[in-house]
């Protein structure tokens, strides 16, 4: 592929994701949907995460982790205690981050 097919082919992509994402910013009046569609778009971004998040946490290789030293696991644990703890999302992963990175560099895991 040249180097002109492959700029016109990233700009069409380009624009067909800014033409599909911005739909809905186009309409001058709220678009007619359901309560229940209106309230389960709600959890689509929490949905969404634990998608992109969850197998990175148990698979490594495409195969389930097979043993607890894994700083993933604790990084994740320490999150989550953390967010019960004070509920802000830059702190829970500030210290996610920081558990997994002390153990990585620490202690070789």
């Amino acid at each position: 592929m040249s180097a002109v097919e492959l700029f016109v082919t990233t700009l069409g992509m380009a624009l067909v994701t800014l033409a599909c994402r911005c739909f809905f910013l186009f309409s001058q009046e709220d678009l007619p949907m359901p309560r229940w569609l209106r309230e389960g778009l709600h959890l689509a971004p929490i949905a969404a995460l634990a998608a992109v998040v969850a197998p990175e946490l148990v698979l490594t290789q495409g195969h389930l982790i097979d043993t607890w030293r894994d700083a993933r696991i604790f990084g994740a644990l320490a999150g989550l205690a953390f967010y019960g703890w004070r509920r802000t999302l830059f702190g829970t992963i500030a210290c996610g981050t920081g558990v997994m990175l002390a153990l990585r560099f620490w202690l070789g895991w």
